[in-house]
This record gives structure tokens, sequence and C-alpha cells, in this order.
């Protein structure tokens, strides 16, 4: 899968591409899963997981609308079956301004 094309479908601005390629390196474990490598916005274990894991653990964030901004992505993305968690993770971190925590200095 090409991620980056993917990435595109979606994307409303211009791609950060060393931040992408920080994410990419950094869930390459999750994306060569087939069970963990597609989101599924109708399972409430699995929004609380990117809640949790992703918004909270790994972004840090505290506060605002955290389940807000995955049901945004969960419509922005709603045409495609297979949502690639690459491409969610990336627009959520873009959402909350967070997409530097994956840029290598």
């Amino acid at each position: 899968m090409d991620h980056l094309a993917d990435l595109k479908k979606f994307a409303t601005k211009p791609i950060n591409e060393a931040a992408f390629a920080g994410m990419s390196k950094a869930y390459a474990l999750v994306m060569s899963k087939s069970d963990t490598r597609y989101v599924a916005c109708s399972d409430p274990a699995e929004i609380e997981r990117v809640r949790e894991n992703f918004l909270k653990k790994k972004l840090g964030l505290t506060s605002g609308d955290l389940d807000g901004s995955i049901k945004a992505v969960c419509e922005a993305m709603k045409a495609d079956r297979t949502k690639s968690r690459l491409t969610f993770y990336y627009l959520l971190a873009e959402h909350h301004g967070k997409l530097d925590l994956f840029v290598k200095a």
C-alpha cells in the first residue's frame, strides 16, 4: 500500500513529509500487521484506544474535544472502508497541531 498516496486522498493542507516519514517509521510495526493496520470507526473500543493511546499518550493531549476530533476524521475518511491507521493518525496529529512531534531533528 502506498501510504503517502492514501494520505493525499484525505489531506486538506499541504502534507508535512518529514512528519509523515517520522510517523511511518514510528508505526511501521503496527502497519505491518493486518489486525492493527486499520482503524474501525464503528468500534467503540477502537475509538477509546485511539483516544487513550494516541491522543493522550503519544500526543500528550489532556483537554479539548478529543472524541470530536476522532469523529471528524472518521467522517472525513468515511468513503474508505479500510481506514489506514497511519493516515488516520496523521490527520489527528495535524488537527491538534502536533505533527512536529514526529519530525526528527
